[in-house]
């Protein structure tokens, strides 16, 4: 990318302990690429919609393709979806990507109120019928005969970084394609993740591709939040071999890009009661979603509840034992209520999950600090200044001060 992105840590807890925000950011480092934080001298939570930190420069690889080419090797998988009423008008546009079956993938909030449906490129567009819907994930799959165009090369979402560079593309009001290109500004919940790109969505691009630097697609975009800053999202890639033929509803109406959307408006306005309502309504609905517990987790820490904050996210990791941030919003519920031993527990794993996480390692150095085990404290030190000195610096004054 010509122009590095640069994200600002933020913090609403200075002065204190400070989490991941909720629904949050997986922050690894792979061949020598990562994240540096600007980190304040208490340990870090994550969480409900923001993780924010500074992002280095991420070296290309030699086998990524430059926009121009991405765009050339997946233009001819997006299509655009017209939605007719029974009467054969058109009542909304949207986008598509073919598949590798010859079917069509879009979101089904774009197709909901249709009652057939035409996809295609240019005016090569073709009769289909909804053959496979999963409401709850917002992934609807289209059929017809013959669609023309190229299928695309299916990658993995799994396999994103936060920083790696990605593409949206899509066919705005039924127009001619767009791209436009961004990075992964954070992977949130377990494997695979909802995918949050600074890749910016035009309206009637819902349903396009979310593809990576080597044309693979990544994820289905669906839908973006505007606010202090344009929010965009993608479904993973992999939730579309999960929807089985046929229909299924969704009992209380909301599907998972909802529950999402909602969350983040309510992080947005630090409306921490209404998060928590929401949040315990979502582990209701979906009591297997870590998403939903993990929103609750912190929602209740806001409001100073730590031990429920603390079954909150315990749910969250027997959910998903490898969720790094669920186990670092957790080892700080713990600080909170001085139970070290539990805390050191709580962030051991998560530096297990992901060794070079900093702010993992930062939070352990804490907890080590505060239980009275200096030496412990000290040697997270010495494996922060690997990773990031200025980090190390920060926890080194920090357990000076204790």
């Amino acid at each position: 990318m010509a122009v590095p992105h640069r994200v600002i840590l933020t913090s609403q807890q200075q002065g204190r302990i400070v989490k991941y925000r909720a629904i949050d950011v997986l922050s690894r480092r792979k061949n020598g690429e990562g994240i540096r934080m600007n980190i304040p001298p208490v340990i870090r939570r994550i969480g409900a919609v923001f993780f924010i930190g500074i992002l280095v420069i991420l070296p290309v690889l030699a086998h990524a393709l430059s926009s121009s080419r991405v765009f050339d090797k997946v233009k001819n998988s997006v299509v655009v979806v017209k939605v007719l009423d029974p009467q054969g008008e058109v009542i909304s546009l949207g986008s598509g990507v073919l598949l590798p079956s010859g079917r069509v993938a879009t979101n089904c909030h774009v197709v909901k109120r249709g009652a057939t449906y035409e996809v295609g490129r240019g005016k090569q567009l073709v009769s289909a019928f909804l053959y496979s819907e999963d409401l709850g994930k917002d992934i609807c799959v289209l059929a017809g005969k013959r669609i023309n165009g190229k299928p695309a090369l299916l990658g993995k979402a799994a396999d994103l970084k936060v920083g790696d560079t990605v593409y949206a593309v899509g066919a705005p009001l039924g127009l001619e394609l767009s791209l436009s290109e961004g990075i992964v500004a954070q992977l949130r919940g377990g494997s695979p993740p909802l995918i949050q790109t600074t890749a910016a969505l035009s309206f009637g691009s819902s349903g396009g591709g979310l593809f990576d630097r080597e044309g693979r697609l990544v994820g289905i975009t669906t839908f973006q939040v505007r606010g202090g800053q344009s929010l965009n999202f993608a479904l993973p890639v992999e939730w579309i071999g999960e929807v089985n033929p046929g229909s299924d509803l969704v009992t209380d109406g909301y599907s998972q890009s909802e529950w999402v959307k909602v969350s983040i408006a309510l992080e947005n306005r630090k409306n921490w009661k209404g998060l928590r309502d929401w949040s315990l309504k979502w582990t209701k609905s979906e009591p297997k979603n870590v998403l939903s517990w993990y929103n609750l987790g912190y929602a209740y820490d806001e409001l100073k509840r730590y031990n429920d904050a603390i079954e909150a996210l315990r749910q969250a990791v027997r959910i998903d034992s490898e969720y790094v941030n669920a186990w670092n919003n957790l080892g700080a519920a713990y600080v909170e209520l001085k139970r070290y031993n539990d805390a050191i527990e709580a962030l051991r794993q998560a530096v297990r999950i992901d060794p070079e996480n900093a702010n993992a390692l930062y939070n352990l150095g804490v907890a080590y600090a505060f239980s009275g085990n200096r030496t412990e404290a000290l040697n997270i030190v010495r494996e922060l200044r690997r990773l990031d000195p200025v980090t190390a610096d920060r926890l080194f004054n920090r357990i000076e001060r204790r």
